[in-house]
């Protein structure tokens, strides 16, 4: 009995060896891209926190009470502001086309789409891009950097959190001289965006902080190289 325990203590010490080297990449991956994992779970603790008691009950209870029709007019609006972040960007990347799409798009929303409220320029055929200055460096050939969670703001990079600032003069807010209205307006942005991820909730599993911090970075790699990402396997 003692030689079988014996035998059992050894395998399985071999066993643990062998996934030990097996996750030894994936720790070093994780390490390598998260290396402030500390700071950015305590930011992360408060911005749940902040989330879970104020925004996203207001979010639900946005959602409740504002028609479906409202609720997509309200979202289309700022999809249409949206638009000239995009626009910008694909001219920086030289992407002329998408460039013509976007111009296109802003043009017939705001004009047949009463300001975006329809999206007419969809039906239309002119699919909406989703640019932004992260994507525009990360294009010039700049790498992301140490995932950073920010305050209020959620995940990030390095990258994306130094291109939020050019992108901040392409937003109305910057704009807008009546304080009343500018902070109303980002108060309603804020709540259609978070009031749009509540369906998506339902896809978090595990870790939350480990399931949205992947998400964020394989999501944003995926916009850089245009879809164009090779498989590991």
């Amino acid at each position: 009995m003692r030689v079988i325990g014996a035998n059992w203590i050894v395998r399985l010490g071999r066993l643990f060896a062998c996934v030990s080297l097996a996750l030894l990449p994936v720790v070093a991956q994780a390490a390598e891209e998260d290396p402030w994992e500390g700071f950015n779970r305590a930011i992360f603790r408060f911005n749940d926190t902040l989330d879970t008691y104020a925004l996203k009950p207001v979010a639900q209870g946005y959602q409740a009470v504002t028609p479906q029709f409202l609720e997509d007019g309200v979202h289309n609006i700022f999809g249409n502001l949206g638009d000239v972040g995009n626009l910008a960007n694909n001219l920086l990347q030289g992407k002329l086309h998408d460039a013509g799409v976007d111009t296109s798009r802003v043009i017939f929303n705001t004009t047949f789409g009463v300001l975006g409220f329809f999206d007419v320029a969809q039906r239309m055929g002119l699919q909406k891009n989703d640019e932004d200055f992260g994507q525009t460096m990360g294009a010039w050939g700049l790498g992301s950097g140490p995932y950073v969670v920010l305050p209020l703001l959620g995940p990030s990079t390095v990258r994306d959190t130094v291109g939020k600032v050019p992108d901040s003069f392409l937003q109305p807010y910057a704009y807008m001289e009546h304080v009343p209205t500018r902070n109303v307006t980002r108060g309603v942005n804020v709540v259609d965006a978070r009031a749009n991820l509540l369906s998506a909730e339902k896809l978090i599993s595990g870790d939350k902080y480990i399931f949205i911090r992947n998400a964020y970075l394989q999501n944003r790699e995926f916009k850089v190289q245009d879809g164009e990402v090779e498989d590991d396997f």
